[in-house]
């Protein structure tokens, strides 16, 4: 499969390396947003290295999600600025933002695959909308990419007929569809069998070196992530409270990291949301 997915780089390249560019991908500075009265993201720095694979971990519920959508410029920021590609993302017009978004490929925490679409389809279907592609080389390059995910076979069935991990693995394939510059992916471990999860971490690790593209993976998944990524922020109470390699966060004896990492149920991050006590809810006093 490394061969395949070299094979798949050059193509897409036109036979061209690309060269790692020190510069960040990704600059997010002092990120405020809330929903209403209800602040989520209190001031987020981080940047996302060009070429490297990031995790952004944190429970749920943390702004992980509302950070990526604020990558994609699905809503705009209270305060605080995110650039890609050094351009500000929400003081681009529509034509710039699509055109930014070009260079975005996203691996939904549900896969997102069009249900009455085939497989084959499915990842044909952003080269179609975004390409002038003739038929014959789309047909190629979908079965090149599905190749690379291990599912060129099943590049007639339908959504229905996939497995939880087939499902994620089309998903990726239409991820690097239109050979993204920028790949993100939202929970993609999310309710996978062991042999599933550890097939697409190891994935993602082998495409991202492969192409020369950069990474985001948002997940509360520590253990699996922790394999295959190149630094980690930690996010709680709408802050970074912690960043660093996988092997220094694994050793932290940081409150916060360490229940984390080790799923412990005592820490700083507690079971119950914020609430009255229990005994004045039920009306009860003393």
């Amino acid at each position: 499969m490394d061969n395949v997915i070299q094979t798949m780089t050059r193509i897409s390249q036109g036979g061209e390396t690309l060269e790692q560019s020190p510069e960040n991908l990704v600059e997010i500075s002092d990120l405020h947003f809330a929903y209403g009265n209800r602040p989520i993201l209190k001031g987020i720095n981080l940047t996302i290295p060009r070429g490297k694979i990031v995790a952004i971990l944190g429970v749920s519920g943390c702004g992980k999600s509302t950070l990526l959508r604020h990558i994609g410029g699905q809503i705009r920021p209270s305060r605080g600025s995110v650039k890609v590609e050094g351009q500000v993302i929400h003081e681009l017009d529509n034509d710039g933002l699509y055109a930014m978004r070009r260079e975005m490929g996203m691996m939904f925490q549900v896969s997102g695959l069009f249900s009455d679409l085939s497989v084959f389809d499915n990842i044909a279907f952003p080269m179609r909308e975004h390409t002038d592609l003739p038929e014959g080389v789309i047909r190629d390059l979908v079965l090149l990419k599905l190749h690379a995910v291990g599912l060129r076979g099943a590049h007639a069935l339908m959504p229905s007929e996939l497995s939880g991990g087939m499902e994620r693995r089309v998903a990726l394939a239409r991820a690097i569809a239109l050979d993204p510059t920028l790949i993100i992916y939202d929970e993609p471990f999310a309710g996978l069998d062991p042999i599933s999860l550890n097939t697409i971490a190891n994935l993602i690790r082998r495409l991202n070196d492969a192409l020369g593209v950069t990474s985001v993976v948002v997940t509360y998944d520590v253990s699996e992530s922790l394999k295959v990524v190149d630094y980690v922020y930690f996010i709680h109470d709408g802050v970074v409270v912690a960043e660093g390699a996988a092997a220094e966060l694994l050793a932290s004896t940081d409150p916060f990291v360490h229940q984390f990492v080790h799923a412990e149920p005592d820490g700083p991050v507690g079971f119950q949301y914020p609430s009255n006590t229990y005994t004045k809810d039920l009306g009860l006093t003393g």
